[in-house]
């Protein structure tokens, strides 16, 4: 190994060492030493929720997220705490269902007073779609005025009858992990919202 090789394999630890100190200098420069881990979000302070998803998914997804948090703020906990809780247990409490139902009410309340809940008739064909009705049926009911769907009832009163009549309990059980929880209730409330759209719809007939 000649001269200069040897200095250049020499000088690299004192260079990493050189780089380490002033990424360490600029991070206690901005504030590095009063580092804390973050903090879950407190569920009783309201926090825009959005989702990537539109339509019956969208909704129930933000329906689902609020939700959660509304129960959490009820029992005390943070919404992962919460999550995490109801994955491990493999049984629900009495308090938590009725937490996370009267969670999933509030949030109906909230999408409603802020205008976020899409009219019946702009769901329907999306319901309609996924239904396992036939094909006489489908196009009876898509022939169905927007106005006479968005006048027979409305969206808000659909999403309450639905989420009370929605079985949490067994939802709830035997949940395999905490990402299992929010994929369960946001398909089964899904699911019960599209079957209720496609039951209203199809009474007009």
């Amino acid at each position: 190994m000649n001269l200069a090789t040897g200095l250049r394999a020499a000088a690299l630890p004192v260079l990493a060492v050189v780089l380490a100190s002033g990424v360490l200098g600029v991070e206690l420069a901005n504030g590095g030493a009063h580092y804390r881990p973050l903090r879950p979000a407190d569920p009783c302070v309201t926090r825009s929720v959005t989702s990537v998803s539109t339509g019956i998914e969208g909704l129930t997804e933000r329906l689902v997220l609020i939700g959660l948090d509304n129960a959490a703020c009820r029992l005390g906990v943070s919404r992962e705490a919460l999550t995490v809780q109801l994955a491990q247990s493999g049984s629900p409490t009495d308090a938590q269902v009725a937490a996370l139902r009267s969670g999933l009410l509030a949030a109906v309340d909230r999408l409603n007073a802020a205008g976020q809940l899409p009219r019946p008739s702009q769901l329907t064909n999306e319901a309609v779609a996924a239904s396992n009705l036939n094909g006489f049926l489908k196009a009876a009911i898509r022939a169905v005025p927007d106005s006479l769907i968005d006048a027979a009832f409305t969206t808000d009163d659909l999403l309450r009858r639905t989420i009370s009549d929605l079985d949490l309990r067994a939802l709830l059980t035997n949940l395999d992990d905490a990402d299992d929880l929010n994929s369960q209730v946001t398909s089964a409330v899904k699911k019960a919202v599209t079957d209720a759209l496609v039951a209203r719809v199809r009474g007009l007939l």
